[in-house]
């Protein structure tokens, strides 16, 4: 009897430090952080899986971010950002990055971003060398 075991797109793990600033009145990492070290994260996969070509041709931009908080942050704390890209449609990639110390899951986002044509800073499409590069199988999203 054949086995089937299911694909899943690769994740790339960024490691992230935190800094005196990130903290807050409360003690622990501000929420607003969170939105940089998904930006830092997403553009290091991107650099680290794409080609030099596509890096010179292509922009990202951030078009969404939500975000699920689950346990504080705090100084001194080993974190490394998983992203996992799920999908494209158009000029929309959507990835979702998890904040982990250790074990324990301390936030969740799921992002939308565009792929911005670098000269004209117009969208465009996502085509599938680019998609290739980060989606098994393409990974496109249909609708």
């Amino acid at each position: 009897m054949a086995s089937s075991k299911a694909l899943t797109a690769p994740t790339f793990l960024h490691s992230i430090a935190i800094l005196p600033h990130h903290i807050d009145q409360m003690g622990h990492v501000n929420n607003a952080v969170y939105l940089q070290w998904v930006q830092e994260a997403v553009v290091a996969y991107w650099q680290c899986k794409s080609s030099e070509p596509a890096r010179d041709q292509l922009l990202w931009v951030a078009l969404k971010h939500e975000i699920t908080y689950r346990l504080p942050l705090f100084l001194g704390d080993d974190v490394v950002a998983e992203v996992t890209a799920i999908g494209t449609r158009g000029s929309r990639a959507t990835f979702v990055t998890r904040f982990r110390r250790g074990d324990d899951l301390a936030a969740e986002v799921r992002s939308s971003w565009c792929c911005v044509d670098a000269k004209t800073r117009r969208p465009r499409r996502i085509d599938a060398s680019v998609s290739d590069a980060f989606l098994l199988q393409g990974g496109r999203l249909s609708k």
